[in-house]
């Protein structure tokens, strides 16, 4: 069954986290946070319900690179003490959150199950 991936605008992403999304060549949109852990890139785009985390070190060396279809819904949320974003996804019979957190330090928690 088909669902459609909710993703907040622009100006609703910028009130929350203080970042404005990139258009990147593919049409994909991106948000770029670097910190003293190195630095995570997460894009997405709602047509293809497609999300990619690229998360690197400080050296440049991939840490974590996950690329998975099925997003249902994109969220953020941000407090005076950290900045984070969540995405459900919802592939057939499994269904599964991502849960990122981009500051004050960078962590990335994934769980996709069966129903």
């Amino acid at each position: 069954m088909y669902s459609e991936f909710t993703v907040p605008d622009d100006e609703e992403i910028f009130d929350i986290i203080g970042a404005w999304p990139e258009t990147q060549e593919s049409g994909a949109r991106a948000l770029t946070w670097r910190s003293g852990d190195g630095a995570l890139i997460l894009s997405y785009e709602a047509v293809t319900r497609s999300v990619r985390i690229l998360w690197s070190n400080t050296d440049g060396d991939s840490l974590l690179d996950v690329y998975r279809e099925g997003a249902t819904r994109l969220a953020f949320t941000s407090t005076p003490s950290a900045v984070g974003a969540q995405i459900d996804f919802s592939v057939g019979e499994c269904a599964g959150v991502m849960e990122i957190d981009i500051s004050p330090r960078i962590a990335v928690r994934d769980r996709l199950l069966f129903r």
